[in-house]
Parts: structure tokens; C-alpha cells; sequence
């Protein structure tokens, strides 16, 4: 990729408020709308880099909280960034660590200038700035960094969301004024808050937008919220955000929230759910949801998923599968994760194609009838 291109994003198609698009970035072209699996630690949890290849992966998402405690971030830049560390030459986005802070309610304190926080696995304490947050991912050498932020809790007073849009707004201005636009070849997003307040939504993407940034992320979703919440702030708050710059919704990841996702407009999106429920024996198929722990499966030697051309599908019976879990053997983990990871690789890659073709309205509308709200 040649530098004038990196973080070049190009509509190639819309359908109603849908968007099939191109992002490109040091590490490689993204086709949109995407699915990043979750790879907090510098690992998609029991696979490997041919497994992602194999499933059709085109980016992942890495933590900088996580990746800063263990291995560290000055680590990762002597390895020659992360990539290089896991043997991954795709692109890489890495999520600022924020979620995983304010998370830690009894262990952080949050101040204009920045959040104190003990570490989780061993106690030290630590403090991010917003300029810190990046020079960690300048270390950690991703492809797309995300800002600093505060996402607030479900349930959050709008006085506190205000105080707390404010505090967002200015650390995002400040990680830009520490990496302008055009200082090296990692792409900058910025982060949209306002809790559930339609004009505190408004407002914050007032505010990001008018910071120059690569992308832009709607934050502070799938936090407790009922569907139709999360719904009416995706809906609502999606085409606030620029045309001309790729759209990531964060941490929202079952299927048909995928979807609802792309009908808004978004264009990335990101979720531990898949790898999650593997590891629990839930499953996603074209079919509708399976539970692999089930007696009904003890004998039923089809595919799990006819219509899957993911590995496991091709090789392995639901009475295999079910044998796997049951008998808590690793295999279970990774066999699971491949096939959940490619049902979702797969349903953004019929969504982008089903944009393109101009039926994207049917699309919806048939996994509506199979993953129903």
C-alpha cells in the first residue's frame, strides 16, 4: 500500500442507508462492511494465524490494556509491532483499553488529565493519558489505533454522561494534537459517547467529527441496554457520522445486531461473542442458534452447518462435536471457534455482496426470521 493511499476509504456501493466500501491501510485493503475477530492478547483464543487466514479474516482486534501489562508495549516495538510478534501481515486494529478501565470501577480513578488504575494481575499501578494511549499502539505498531475514552455505565444519570462526553472530547482533541494527521502510517479513530440521551449523542459526534480523524467508532453500546435501546441509538446515532470515512460500532456482535448494524450504515464491527460461545458450546449456523451440548446431537452425523465451508463443517459430524465438549477436550475450542468466527466472516461477506447486488432489504430480512429480536 502506498503511503498517499493509507486510510483511503471508498464507497463502492450503497443500498438504502447500506455500505459496501474499501479502507486502506499499511497493512492491507479491508472490504467493508467487516468482522473483526477479537484477539485481545496477540491471539484469537485457540487459533492461529492459518486458522483466521483459512476463515476469511482480513483484520483483527488487539487491546492495549491488555498487550501493555503483558507483554508490554516496549516488547512488542523490539519484535517489530505485533504483527510480526503472532506472524499475522494483516491489519490490526487495537482498541485503546478504555472499556477494560472503567470496567475495573474499584480499582481506577478518573481525572481530567487522565485514569490511575491497578493492574488486574498484580496489583501495580498504572496511569494512561490519552498522549500515552497512542505512543503504547505507535509501539504496538496497528494498523488502526483507537482514542481514549470513558464508557459510561448502563443506566448513567445524564448529568454524569455530560461530565463525562466533555472528558471524551477533549482526551480524543488531545490524542490528535499528539499524532496529527500524516505523522506515520497508523490510522486514528475517534469515539462517539452520550449514553442513551438523544441530544448528548448528537453532541458528542458533533464534537468528534469536527476532530480530523480516520474513522469514527459509536462507543458505550451493548453495555446492559435492552434491544430496543441499543437499536434506537444505532439507528439514531449511525448517520450522524461522516460519509466519507469508515464507521466502526463497537463491541456489538450477534448476528442479526450485525445486520441491523449494516442497515444503519456501519461499516466495522468487532465482538468476543463468537470465540465466547464456542468455548460454551453455543454455535451459529444458517439455520438459527445451536446448543452442541444437547442430547438431540448425540447421534446426528450431519455437518453442523451443510451450507459452511469452514473446516469443521467439512470434516466433522454435530456427534463429534458434541463428544468434544463434552469430554472437555481442546479440540472442542478451536473447531468451535473456526466454524463461529467463519459464520460471521461469512454473514458480512452475503451482506456486502448483497449490497453491491442491491438486495441487502431481503438479506435482513430473512435472518430476522431466523435470529429474531
Amino acid at each position: 500500500m502506498t503511503p498517499s493511499n493509507i486510510g483511503r476509504f471508498k464507497l463502492k456501493h450503497t443500498d438504502g442507508a447500506a455500505r459496501a466500501g474499501e479502507l486502506s491501510t499499511a497493512h492491507g485493503m479491508i472490504n467493508t462492511p467487516v468482522f473483526m475477530p477479537v484477539g485481545t492478547q496477540g491471539s484469537v483464543k485457540s487459533l492461529c494465524p492459518e486458522d483466521l487466514e483459512n476463515i476469511q479474516a482480513t483484520i483483527i482486534l488487539g487491546n492495549t490494556y491488555h498487550l501493555y501489562l503483558r507483554p508490554g508495549d516496549d516488547l512488542l516495538a523490539q519484535m517489530g509491532g505485533l504483527g510480526r510478534f503472532m506472524r499475522w501481515d494483516k491489519p490490526i486494529l487495537t482498541d485503546s483499553g478504555g472499556f477494560q478501565i472503567f470496567s475495573l470501577s474499584d480499582l481506577r480513578k478518573i481525572s481530567e488529565e487522565g485514569v490511575e488504575f491497578s493492574s488486574h494481575i498484580d496489583g501495580s499501578r498504572h496511569f494512561f493519558t490519552p498522549e500515552k494511549v497512542v505512543a503504547i499502539q505507535n509501539n504496538i505498531g496497528s494498523s488502526i489505533m483507537m482514542v481514549l475514552d470513558e464508557c459510561v455505565p448502563y443506566g448513567a444519570d445524564r448529568a454524569y454522561t455530560a461530565k463525562s462526553l466533555k472528558l471524551t472530547t477533549d482526551w480524543a482533541s488531545r490524542s490528535r494534537i499528539f499524532y496529527p494527521p500524516g505523522t506515520g502510517n497508523q490510522l486514528m479513530f475517534g469515539i462517539v459517547q452520550g449514553g442513551f440521551f438523544h441530544d448528548l449523542r448528537k453532541e458528542s459526534a458533533l464534537q468528534i467529527t469536527g476532530i480530523p480523524f480516520d474513522g469514527y467508532a459509536l462507543g458505550g453500546l451493548s453495555v446492559g441496554e435492552s434491544k430496543e435501546e441499543m437499536l434506537d441509538i444505532m439507528y439514531y446515532s449511525a448517520p450522524l457520522l461522516p460519509v466519507d470515512k469508515p464507521r466502526y460500532l463497537m463491541g456489538v456482535g450477534k448476528p442479526l445486531d450485525i445486520l441491523e448494524g449494516i442497515n444503519t450504515g456501519i461499516d466495522m464491527f468487532d465482538c468476543v461473542l463468537p470465540t465466547r460461545n464456542a468455548r460454551n458450546g453455543t454455535l451459529y449456523t444458517s439455520l438459527g442458534q445451536v446448543n452442541i451440548k444437547r442430547a438431540q446431537y448425540a447421534r446426528d452425523e450431519q455437518a453442523l452447518d451443510p451450507g459452511c465451508d469452514c473446516y469443521t463443517c467439512r470434516n466433522f459430524s454435530r456427534a463429534y462435536l458434541r463428544h468434544l465438549y463434552m469430554a472437555r477436550e481442546l479440540l472442542s475450542y478451536r473447531l468451535n471457534s473456526i466454524h463461529n468466527l467463519r459464520f460471521f466472516t461469512g454473514l458480512v461477506a452475503k451482506a456486502r455482496q448483497a449490497i453491491l447486488e442491491g438486495r441487502f432489504s431481503g438479506l435482513i430480512k430473512e435472518y430476522r426470521g431466523i435470529y429474531k429480536i
